[in-house]
């Protein structure tokens, strides 16, 4: 071949192949608009399909992984998604939102702790007050109230809540939060923010009463039960809640009706069904409560309360050995119970089983002594404590 011949044919190749590989970077863009566009449109099959052909000629890209993650979240199938965003981001940490995105999966897919650890190093690098640190405070704040954290959620409640005066669901999960970490004047202060939202928050008024009764105001608590219940006679628990207290305080007559209306409420409500017939006894009423507790241990065996009672009426209607049984099962399910090692050794001792008896009261009264040697501990810690660590505002001041 003639050197300018062998020229002009080097020449036509290069131009071929460089028109190939345009035509093959036009068709990749194709691919990637089309992919787009079928996922705005809400075609997700198609779109996954588009995606996937881009990922052939695209392997390194991080895109096609966080779309494909995208899209499976957006049909809920969150613990696919996840991998999908950990891919992307292997490939590239400053992907745009796929750090947001995943943890979203992750909370979502109920894999709260590893959620956690995602959104907290995002939250750093936000703006305070910024809408998205506002966003992943209450993510932070739900992720560890998902998890029972409530000490840890309620920081992150209070801010938010404090970010959004509106919002009534965050200050009652803010309240939870402070019911279950014992922060009973949160739950309170939590509380009246509430009102001011809705006046006749029945789930509120029940959160302030338990918060109350926590800090031993039986009577504030029976009172803030008693304004749930003129809030929302069919708030679920609520008549209970009344009823509980009502019954820790002797007031069996009302505390029988509030367990009666909670059962109109819910047919199939256990505790209510237990505490009316614990109450029906204490009001020597053992016709009223033996069905109770019939139906409560049919529905729920594992009721220590129930099998003591049910103990307790076998017993008085001179059923012996049935009553041992119930109270055996009790003292199965509650070993600690000092009142189901009384029963049992009294019941013993009425069989004329004295050393069974005795075994059985003995146990109780090594429960009542170690109950009492720990409060007499807890009490000494306090009287022993030195005087500045009781009020650090009555230590001597440096000089």
């Amino acid at each position: 071949m003639q050197p300018r011949i062998r020229l002009i044919f080097t020449m036509t190749l290069a131009m071929a192949a460089t028109h190939c590989l345009g035509q093959t970077a036009v068709s990749a863009e194709s691919q990637r608009q089309t992919a787009l566009a079928l996922e705005q449109q809400g075609k997700n099959a198609e779109a996954e399909t588009a995606w996937r052909a881009y990922l052939k000629t695209h392997p390194a890209s991080p895109e096609p992984y966080a779309h494909l993650g995208l899209l499976e979240a957006r049909q809920e199938h969150y613990k696919e998604a996840v991998p999908l965003y950990r891919k992307a981001l292997a490939l590239n940490p400053a992907f745009p939102s796929l750090r947001l995105n995943l943890g979203l999966a992750l909370f979502k897919g109920g894999e709260l702790k590893q959620a956690i650890q995602e959104f907290k190093p995002l939250l750093k690098s936000q703006p305070p007050g910024s809408p998205e640190a506002q966003r992943l405070t209450i993510l932070m704040g739900m992720a560890h109230y998902g998890l029972g954290e409530y000490a840890e959620a309620a920081p992150y409640l209070k801010q938010a809540a404090a970010s959004d005066a509106q919002n009534l669901q965050l200050r009652l999960a803010l309240a939870h939060s402070c019911l279950w970490s014992k922060q009973y004047q949160c739950v309170l202060d939590t509380y009246h923010e509430i009102l001011t939202l809705n006046a006749e928050s029945a789930e509120a008024d029940m959160l302030a009463g338990e918060a109350q009764d926590e800090m031993k105001n039986h009577g504030g608590a029976i009172e803030q039960f008693r304004a749930a219940v003129k809030a929302d006679p069919k708030e679920p628990d609520v008549h209970f809640g009344l009823g509980y207290l009502l019954w820790t305080q002797r007031q069996y007559p009302e505390a029988v009706s509030e367990f009666q209306a909670e059962l109109a409420n819910d047919p199939n409500h256990v505790q209510a069904m237990i505490y009316q017939a614990d109450a029906q006894i204490e009001l020597s009423h053992p016709e009223a409560a033996l069905p109770l507790l019939e139906n409560a241990l049919r529905i729920d065996a594992g009721r220590e309360l129930a099998h003591l009672d049910l103990g307790i009426l076998y017993a008085d209607a001179g059923n012996k050995d049935d009553a041992l049984r119930e109270m055996k099962e009790a003292a199965r399910l509650a070993p600690e119970d000092v009142n189901v090692h009384w029963r049992l050794g009294r019941l013993y001792r009425s069989m004329g089983k004295k050393d069974e008896a005795k075994a059985e009261l003995d146990k109780a009264s090594s429960i009542t002594k170690a109950a009492d040697d720990a409060l007499i501990d807890k009490m000494s810690g306090v009287r022993d404590r030195p005087a500045q660590a009781q009020d650090p505002a009555a230590a001597p001041a440096d000089k």
